[in-house]
């Protein structure tokens, strides 16, 4: 298919993130390898690949959690490459890691006033605390259990609820879906729908490769920390090595 093609660095007027000729290593091992990327504002981009591509690597890199090499992120007009992550976070970028890292002690409200310590979240806490509850109905009616008490499912619902208690423009998801119940994962898909219909922008690694193309705009493919692949993500899905690599068909 020709519109499906290997990635090159000319991407979309002004997205809200871009990534270019990004390189990451463990020590002597390298993990990523000249990525470049765009995230246009308002869409859900997916990244996909198998286990080791560098999928996690290029979140927390983004994120300020590792350190690259070299290369360029740019958020928002902001160089963010190398910043501490508290940094990123304040200028808009929120993270949904991999096995939620709830505050276990803490209870569900407490949580979600630590997604609220960020400067740029301080102010509208109390307004948005009740819009997080609103989407989250269970979190309202255990606001004070522990955090650590709680389901794989109703644990998420919490690690997505403080990620937006931090104001971010950018959610970045990794493996939303890893290890919760197949009732559970459909609706983990639908609020990242419904967040992003509300206006933002969504990087999604995700183990569910069929279902991650089917709701992003556009997709990366991963491959030992290289970009091999690029398209939308209705391209990529019907695309015949993705669906024999990726969706064994």
């Amino acid at each position: 298919m020709t519109s499906v093609r290997a990635e090159s660095t000319k991407g979309s007027i002004d997205p809200l993130l871009s990534v270019r000729a990004l390189d990451l290593y463990y020590g002597d091992a390298q993990a990523l390898d000249q990525v470049s990327l765009d995230v246009p504002r308002g869409e859900i981009v997916a990244i996909v690949g198998a286990n080791g591509a560098g999928k996690s690597s290029l979140i927390r890199t983004i994120a300020g959690i590792e350190k690259p090499r070299s290369g360029q992120i740019r958020f928002a007009g902001h160089e963010i490459a190398g910043l501490e992550s508290h940094r990123v976070c304040n200028l808009g970028v929120g993270q949904v890691a991999e096995g939620r890292q709830v505050f276990p002690t803490l209870t569900v409200a407490e949580n979600l006033e630590m997604g609220a310590m960020l400067p740029r979240a301080r102010t509208l806490a109390r307004r948005t605390i009740a819009e997080v509850y609103e989407l989250f109905p269970r979190l309202a009616e255990r606001r004070g259990q522990l955090a650590g008490t709680m389901s794989g499912g109703e644990q998420q619902m919490l690690a997505i609820g403080r990620c937006l208690m931090g104001q971010p423009d950018l959610i970045m998801f990794d493996e939303p879906s890893l290890g919760l119940a197949p009732a559970i994962v459909q609706e983990v898909f639908r609020i990242i729908r419904a967040l992003n219909a509300k206006g933002l922008t969504v990087l999604l690694v995700e183990q569910n490769v069929a279902v991650s193309l089917r709701i992003s705009r556009r997709a990366y493919v991963l491959e030992n920390g290289r970009v091999v692949m690029t398209g939308s993500g209705d391209e990529l899905l019907h695309d015949d090595r993705v669906r024999q690599a990726y969706l064994g068909l």
